[in-house]
């Protein structure tokens, strides 16, 4: 999309100082007059802030492919910059809602060398959701100070435990966008190699935790499923295994169903890219061990596991009993209200 285009340019810099974002319209695969309606919402929020243009990023969220409506932002600008107020995240976490139902928001503080630093997100998105970052956008602002390198450095990495663990639907988006600003007002610097441990753990939780928020807004979801699997060759293997189960639309759905067909785990356990041995599989449903050995446990325990699967919820542990290999994705159902919100999207 337009946004995410001028984004990666304006990003080599390594300074922002504000982001623009617009709902309701992606700005994807219009153009260039798309490029120009992304330059225009830039150097306006610029010239309302007082700041150079190459200072203020710009995102978008919605429809892909409608022309971006830039009459009605430039009339919005001069307002939105007038109402800006530090209390304003949940405003923000509340307009770039599309097909969310709730907000989502996280924050959480940590301490380095005696001073205290905070670490605040928003972000939305509930559908076109898998591992490769997901629909969605995400903005983190700290008070702690750090160098933009090292600012990458650390968001690669709580995006990888966290974004890119995470998925609805199997489908990725064109306007995928996650930034993390730094302004440094608490003089908290982060510099040596404990400082970094300290913000990675504060960090991954902001992100972890936004990121589960957007797996039970899932368009159409009544339960977040955590895939743990262990005991695989490698974990590359694991991920793979994982992935394989945590995307298989009859999992999915026998999830929404509250059926405990633990086959259509161990079937899709099998066409993973992974080595396998079907005798060694064992499949749990939180704490109840449905399948033992490759073979199922038998009826009784097939009963204790549909109480599980009627939980909001729950974890499927996949132990391949193979090595010290191991990952983890979250899920969710598939249920008739994601084909309903899907069917008619744009009507």
């Amino acid at each position: 999309a337009a946004p995410v285009l001028i984004d990666m340019e304006l990003i080599k810099s390594g300074v922002c100082q504000a982001v623009i974002v617009n709902s309701g319209n992606a700005n994807c695969c219009t153009g260039e007059q798309g490029m120009r309606d992304a330059r225009t919402m830039t150097s306006l929020a610029a010239s309302e802030l007082g700041i150079s243009n190459d200072l203020v990023f710009v995102a978008s969220t919605g429809v892909i492919g409608a022309p971006l409506p830039i009459e009605k932002i430039k009339t919005a600008v001069p307002d939105l910059v007038e109402s800006l107020q530090p209390e304003g995240i949940p405003d923000l976490a509340r307009s770039i809602m599309t097909t969310d139902t709730v907000p989502k928001t996280a924050s959480a503080q940590g301490v380095v060398e005696g001073k205290t630093f905070t670490v605040t997100g928003v972000a939305k998105g509930a559908g076109m959701i898998r591992p490769d970052m997901a629909t969605m956008l995400c903005f983190v602002c700290t008070d702690a100070g750090a160098s933009p390198d090292i600012l990458k450095e650390m968001l690669v990495k709580a995006a990888d435990r966290s974004f890119n663990r995470i998925t609805i639907d199997g489908d990725t988006s064109t306007n995928d966008t996650v930034m993390v600003m730094a302004n440094g007002l608490s003089g908290a610097l982060i510099q040596s190699a404990a400082h970094k441990n300290i913000f990675q753990k504060i960090l991954d939780e902001v992100f972890l935790y936004l990121a589960k928020q957007l797996v039970r807004d899932g368009e159409g979801v009544t339960k977040l499923v955590e895939i743990i699997v262990r005991g695989a060759v490698s974990d590359s293997d694991a991920r793979n295994v994982a992935d394989t189960v945590a995307h298989s639309p009859l999992v999915k759905t026998s999830f929404f169903g509250e059926d405990a067909n633990w086959g259509r785990i161990v079937g899709a356990v099998g066409r993973a890219d992974a080595k396998i041995d079907p005798d060694k599989i064992d499949v749990y449903f939180d704490d109840v061990q449905m399948v033992k050995g490759g073979t199922g446990c038998g009826k009784a325990t097939e009963a204790e596991a549909t109480k599980v699967l009627c939980k909001p919820e729950f974890v499927v542990t996949i132990d391949l009993n193979m090595g010290r290999g191991f990952d983890l994705i979250y899920t969710c159902d598939f249920s008739v209200d994601y084909v309903r919100i899907n069917a008619d999207y744009r009507s």
